[in-house]
């Protein structure tokens, strides 16, 4: 049986807030967990396993529950590049000083 080692805490706290988040939004909407679940095709125990910040809850899930509050194009901006300043931070340092006009030869493929 595969083991997994214990989530950092401001990933459980991440995981938490989540499913109080889909929690709320789901009540706001009037849906009850039985009607959620049967929108997802699920159980209404994975919805109270994803509302408590489960981490063996799948993505697929979250996807889906997304997709029923009408917030899926949030999951789609998650890791857009224009949101990713770490990722983007990085490729910039990575960025040439300069850059040098190439020389262009008969040998090298030039005209």
């Amino acid at each position: 049986m595969k083991v997994n080692p214990p989530l950092p805490l401001p990933v459980q706290r991440s995981l938490l807030r989540l499913g109080e988040g889909l929690s709320m939004a789901r009540r706001r909407r009037h849906l009850s967990q039985m009607d959620m679940a049967e929108r997802m095709g699920t159980t209404a125990n994975t919805v109270r396993r994803m509302e408590a910040g489960s981490p063996g809850t799948s993505i697929q899930h979250l996807a889906k529950a997304l997709q029923i509050l009408g917030e899926l194009d949030k999951l789609d901006a998650l890791l857009e590049s224009k949101n990713d300043s770490i990722g983007l931070m990085m490729m910039d340092e990575k960025l040439p000083k300069r850059i040098r006009k190439s020389k262009i030869t008969p040998e090298t493929g030039g005209f």
